[in-house]
Formats: C-alpha cells, sequence, structure tokens
C-alpha cells in the first residue's frame, strides 16, 4: 500500500471519529442544558476546537483528493504541455501557501503559546496541543501536492 493511500486512510479515519466524538460531544451539551438544566462547562470548550482540527484535517484530506474549490475556465481551455505547466504552477503555490502560512507561521503560533505557557480557558490543555494542527495541516497538503505533481502527465 502506497503512502498516500496509508495517509488517506488515517486522514479518513480520523475524520469520522472527530466527527462522531464531536456529535456525541454536542449531543451532552445540549442534553445537559436542556434536560439537566445543568449546562456542562467543558463541551462547548471541546467542540470548538474539534471543529477547527475537522476543518484543517478536512482541507488537507480533500486537497489530497484533489477536490478542493477550483475556478478552472482556463484550465480546461488548455491542452498538452501548457496544461501541464499551469496545473505544476497552481500546485506549487498552493505548496508554498502552506509552508509559509501553515507550517511555519502555524509552527510560530506553536512555539509562542509553548512559550508563554497559554491554557485553554476551562480544561487547562496547552494551546500549543491545539494549534500543532496546523502545521501538522500544512505538512499534509504539501505532501499531498507534491505527490499530484509527481503523478501529473502531459496530455494532447
Amino acid at each position: 500500500m502506497k503512502l498516500k493511500e496509508k495517509l488517506d486512510s488515517l486522514l479518513g479515519w480520523s475524520l469520522a471519529m472527530l466527527m462522531a466524538v464531536m456529535v456525541v460531544n454536542v449531543t451532552w451539551q445540549v442534553f445537559s442544558r436542556y434536560i439537566l438544566n445543568d449546562p456542562s462547562s467543558w463541551t462547548d470548550e471541546v467542540s470548538r476546537y474539534m471543529l477547527v482540527w475537522l476543518g484543517l484535517l478536512g482541507a488537507a484530506y480533500v486537497s489530497g483528493k484533489n477536490g478542493h474549490l477550483a475556478i478552472d475556465v482556463i484550465l480546461t481551455k488548455l491542452k498538452g504541455k501548457k496544461s501541464y505547466v499551469v496545473n505544476v504552477i497552481i500546485h506549487v503555490l498552493i505548496i508554498l501557501f502552506a509552508a509559509i502560512v501553515m507550517v511555519w507561521g502555524g509552527g510560530n503560533l506553536v512555539y509562542i503559546t509553548q512559550v508563554l505557557e497559554q491554557k485553554t480557558a476551562t480544561l487547562q490543555v496547552p494551546l500549543s496541543w491545539i494549534y500543532m494542527m496546523i502545521p501538522l495541516s500544512g505538512v499534509f497538503v504539501i505532501f499531498y501536492h507534491i505527490s499530484h505533481i509527481s503523478t501529473l502527465k502531459l496530455q494532447d
């Protein structure tokens, strides 16, 4: 099994588990608030961070499936080498964005929150653990787009 397929499987299962746990978490929040009249203090914070993780990992997963939102009007009109070059440029731009914004910027955010010893409000979990998903997702996006470039072929 190729590394890309293993990563697809890992991310797919992780996303499914995150979604399932998030549904249980939000259901408990609604139940405790409206049925028990004693809202749980930690469920709001957990669901907020899980939604962020879901978005970041989901973006990486969709990027791996080459299913991200794209305006391809010009690309569909190009053939041969021009289409290949534009595709490579698109993937390189995405790699640069992920490297600069997600990996480098997200890594700096993780570092700063670690140095400042910032913690979440309710759970008192280090924020650096929460923010670690940003550079990690960036690494996944970079991997996927390098993989996409390696599989591109010239078309007639």
